[in-house]
């Protein structure tokens, strides 16, 4: 079984928790880094949103960031 399975099995059930460590680590990403990278988190950010559900801050509700 592959690292990215037993993640799964280990978040199924919990996406919401999920979505709000993503947020969490993209939002502290971007400030130790001052938002030099924001567009490459933003896109890792939704890829893990995608590979691991957890609708939470999909930018549905965020305006456009620069």
């Amino acid at each position: 079984m592959s690292m990215m399975d037993k993640l799964k099995q280990m978040m199924k059930g919990h996406e919401s928790q999920a979505g709000k460590g993503t947020d969490k680590a993209g939002d502290a990403v971007d400030d130790r880094t001052k938002g030099k990278y924001s567009g490459q988190v933003d896109t890792g950010q939704e890829r893990l949103r995608n590979e691991f559900g957890g609708d939470q801050g999909t930018g549905q509700d965020r305006p456009p960031q620069p």
